[in-house]
């Protein structure tokens, strides 16, 4: 196989830059490179770098890691130079002299996942941690990168596999007694107890999905109902521009903050109304793209003058939006509720707050202002979404719980056939397709352009 290189760490000023070296002639262009004629294994050896006419490029630290015993299972090499990028080019063109070629994003890790050292998870995993917008994440990441989450999947297989034998075996012997599953009830208890794992895993993967992902949650409502506040509050800092100048803000804001665990990847918007201004209104056209595109949608109203004495928080949400969210996507913020008590106002009595839970939305009352109703905020927002991460969670990826959900569904159709039809080459069937899904978490079942796919979204030298 080729031997492959590329720089580990980032390119920039620093005390420390890493190339990685993977391959057969890996360990032939160290020596080469340094002029030494052998490295031991795992020790460090403090070498000059050489050019090809003997002028030095640079000097450090030479790693070797032997085949199998690395990362990927090849010959690895690590060359610690220093950290400057003209330094770190120069000593990585030398290398491709040297008869290296350049690394594809995530080839490191895909060889390592070729060659057994890890599972598609595991791979996948190094990614994530890399990424993680927080300490939960980061968590969640190492502990799947340790093979917590592909023990619990490889669990579930043996006993899909185990399953299958059984009934397979009734199937092939319908003579035996020992294998008449149809009667005994022991086949249908082994299922009942597989699809309770599979909830609990999916449920856990769900918990690793928001961890990894976050949500994508937009603030909307009309000009000057507080949004930018809102976003300034929850990111905890002055990101948005606050004037008392209706439309204000043209155009969309982008902000990133982890609150109680849950990263928001939160979006501000233009307000939402006629007006004339083309400027503005390209604002507003792009708010209503990103509503669209919400996982949530917070929406921002006035308490003291954006709602009439005959409306509701629903019916100003119906035309804000064209019509009215789903209850779970939306989440009413009613602002500047601080100033409630010098109003002679009947819009938020406790009917209005009646007629939102007999619908099943939600309303926060809250102060941007004084910060007043924010923590509430932050839970109802945590809770709204179903993000309670247990201390041992793991991170997990959306084709991890549809390949869970696929696999659950391939079980409640063998349950089906087992215990109403007892149709046993069906349930088999059934089992069988159960088995490929769950495999295709870990990798035991991969489409090459799946495999491609992950890998390639990596980043290059991992």
């Amino acid at each position: 196989m080729i031997t492959i290189a590329a720089i580990a760490t980032p390119l920039g000023r620093g005390g420390v830059g890493i190339i990685r070296l993977s391959g057969a002639k890996a360990y032939a262009i160290a020596c080469q490179l340094t002029g030494k004629s052998g490295f031991t294994p795992r020790l460090a050896s403090f070498c000059r770098f050489y050019q090809a006419d003997g002028t030095v490029i640079d000097e450090g630290l030479v790693l070797y890691f032997r085949a199998p015993h690395s990362f990927t299972g090849e010959d690895v090499i690590e060359l610690q130079g220093h950290g400057g990028m003209i330094l770190q080019n120069l000593l990585l063109a030398r290398v491709f002299e040297l008869g290296a070629k350049q690394a594809a994003p995530g080839e490191f890790s895909y060889r390592a996942f070729d060659n057994d050292k890890m599972d598609l998870v595991q791979a996948e995993a190094i990614a994530d941690a890399i990424d993680a917008t927080s300490a939960a994440a980061a968590s969640s990441a190492i502990r799947s990168l340790s093979g917590e989450f592909s023990q619990h999947i490889n669990h579930l297989l043996e006993q899909l596999i185990h399953l299958r034998l059984h009934v397979e075996a009734a199937i092939d012997f319908p003579d035996e007694e020992d294998v008449d599953f149809l009667s005994d009830g022991v086949i249908q208890s082994k299922l009942e107890q597989t699809q309770r794992q599979i909830q609990q895993v999916l449920m856990t993967a769900k918990q690793g999905q928001l961890l990894r992902d976050g949500i994508h949650v937009v603030l909307a409502g009309r000009p000057n109902a507080g949004k930018s506040s809102l976003l300034n509050r929850l990111a905890g800092q002055e990101r948005a521009i606050v004037t008392d100048v209706a439309g204000t803000t043209r155009d969309t804001l982008q902000e990133t903050v982890v609150l109680n665990g849950l990263t928001l990847h939160l979006t501000d918007t233009a307000g939402i109304r006629d007006t004339d201004d083309m400027v503005e209104r390209i604002g507003i056209a792009r708010a209503r793209t990103a509503i669209e595109q919400a996982d949530m949608l917070l929406m921002v109203y006035d308490v003291t003058r954006d709602i009439d004495d005959d409306a509701t928080p629903l019916q100003l949400a119906e035309q804000l939006f064209g019509e009215l969210p789903a209850a779970k996507r939306l989440l009413i913020i009613a602002n500047k509720s601080d100033l409630l008590n010098n109003i002679n106002n009947n819009k938020h009595t406790s009917a209005t707050q009646i007629e939102l839970n007999s619908r099943g939305y939600e309303q926060v009352h809250v102060s941007c202002e004084t910060g007043a109703g924010i923590a509430d905020l932050i839970e109802i927002l945590c809770a709204k979404v179903g993000f309670h991460p247990p201390e041992n969670s793991l991170i997990a990826r959306t084709r991890h719980l549809d390949a869970l959900r696929r696999t659950a569904d391939c079980l409640v159709d063998a349950h089906e056939q087992l215990t109403v039809f007892q149709a046993g080459e069906l349930v088999a069937e059934s089992l069988r397709y159960a088995q490929q899904y769950l495999g295709e978490i870990t990798g035991e079942f991969s489409a090459d352009d799946l495999l491609g796919k992950i890998f390639g979204s990596f980043c290059i030298g991992k």
